[in-house]
């Protein structure tokens, strides 16, 4: 049986919002004690999410300083991921 969950995302009013609440969805999910279930509905709220936020992206809704602030939190991301990957290795 197919998951055809609907999820509202109208209380998001800015691309802000989305990302805090994505970071919250990602914690939650690398929780190890996390239900499957709840796992999946958490996986259906994130691709809204992100649909929302391309959808900003696209009309143009998105702030220069939340766009600025997201390449930040994008580039601090991927190096912490960086340094745990040169971290494991040694």
């Amino acid at each position: 049986m197919a998951r055809q969950k609907r999820v509202d995302t109208s209380s998001y009013k800015t691309f802000g919002d989305i990302s805090e609440r994505l970071e919250e969805i990602v914690k939650q999910v690398k929780r190890k004690d996390i239900p499957l279930e709840s796992s999946l509905d958490l996986f259906d709220e994130a691709i809204a999410l992100g649909q929302k936020a391309v959808d900003f992206v696209d009309t143009d809704s998105v702030t220069s300083e939340e766009s600025l602030q997201a390449e930040r939190e994008a580039s601090s991301k991927q190096d912490t991921d960086v340094s745990k990957g040169v971290q494991s290795e040694g």
